[in-house]
């Protein structure tokens, strides 16, 4: 029973103690008149505060026998001290006079604690840096700042299980934080690890609570600020700045070559393919031409002047058959005179006679 109760409880029965002594008469004053004393007035006012006394004490009963357990709550109920059972939400009845005990717990409600800064409020700078400033894997300091978001699901476990619940959350949190960040090197904690370093975090924190068996449950972990200390910050910057450009000249190569490499690709592939293409054209003529003259030659051994008259005449119409016109002339005949030309493109008897090639015939 807590103190203030438990004076309460003490002043009702010393008003009640003293409405029964009164009613049962106690020593009065000897009267300096002759007139009796009126005892039935007396009797009314003695009854009258036994009444009162006890409708206090009804009161009083009552007062500390009902309760309420709102939706967000749940109730832990203690007897003699010892843990009894779990009231959910509605009214409910306990043993007063302190007897029985109940603990109101918010289990919807979500905590949250913060690390390295608080929300609406300053902390001291050395505050700060116990909280976040961390050692990375390659011995590099990092500044990480996290908020932390839990809620409880067991109330008898959140009670009776440990002592000071919210500092062993954040001493397991920072434990777990400084672990998983020492697994990784500084650059990774500062760029590219951060959602993963936070569901790590978040986890191991979690299983931490479970073998504690606090009745806790984390629901968030989220990063706010991660930081190179404030004395290196401006060197760490201009390395970023440096990798940035470095980077964007990377990509513009890539562009640069994504461009040209693959149409010069392009234009190679297409010129194998015509030279393969060309290849097989000349060797299937080749083996075309080897091929007919296997068959003249066939021939040729089969009748040698049929065969040669044949390609002899073959050969002629061939060559006949690209000029314009043909002239046959005696060689014994003199004093012909080109009167007119005969070819079309103006080139007179004499000319085309001179230029062509003439079969002399008897």
């Amino acid at each position: 029973m807590s103190n203030d109760k438990q004076h309460q409880f003490e002043k009702i029965m010393d008003d009640l103690h003293q409405s029964m002594h009164k009613m049962a008469g106690g020593p009065k004053k000897a009267s300096s008149g002759s007139e009796p004393p009126k005892r039935s007035t007396s009797s009314s006012g003695g009854k009258m505060q036994w009444l009162l006394g006890v409708l206090l004490f009804t009161a009083y009963v009552l007062a500390t026998s009902f309760y309420k357990i709102d939706t967000t709550q749940r109730g832990v109920i203690t007897r003699f001290g010892a843990y009894y059972g779990i009231a959910d939400e509605g009214p409910h009845f306990k043993i007063p006079f302190g007897i029985d005990h109940v603990y109101k717990v918010e289990v919807t409600r979500v905590h949250e604690e913060q690390f390295g800064f608080r929300k609406g409020e300053k902390i001291s700078a050395e505050r700060a840096r116990v909280e976040s400033l961390m050692l990375t894997g390659d011995l590099k300091v990092a500044v990480v700042e996290w908020s932390l978001q839990y809620r409880i699901h067991n109330p008898k476990k959140f009670l009776f299980n440990a002592v000071r619940v919210d500092k062993n959350i954040r001493d397991i949190s920072i434990s777990v934080m400084r672990r998983v960040v020492g697994d990784k090197l500084v650059t990774d904690v500062l760029t590219t690890d951060r959602i993963s370093i936070a569901q790590v975090a978040k986890k191991l924190t979690q299983e931490t609570l479970d073998r504690f068996d606090m009745g806790v449950l984390i629901t968030n972990l989220n990063l706010q600020n991660v930081t190179p200390p404030e004395m290196v910050r401006d060197a760490f910057n201009e390395v970023n700045i440096a990798k940035q450009e470095a980077d964007q000249l990377i990509n513009q190569a890539k562009g640069n070559y994504n461009k040209v490499i693959p149409k010069a690709e392009g234009l190679a592939n297409q010129h194998i393919d015509e030279a393969k293409a060309y290849a097989v054209e000349k060797v299937n003529h080749a083996l075309g031409n080897a091929e007919r003259f296997n068959k003249v030659l066939l021939s040729y051994k089969k009748a040698p002047l049929v065969t040669k008259q044949r390609l002899y005449l073959e050969a002629m119409e061939e060559l006949l058959g690209k000029s314009q016109g043909v002239t046959v002339i005696d060689k014994s005949l003199q004093g012909l005179l080109p009167l007119m030309p005969l070819d079309p493109k103006g080139l007179n008897l004499s000319q085309q006679s001179s230029s062509l090639p003439a079969k002399v015939g008897s």
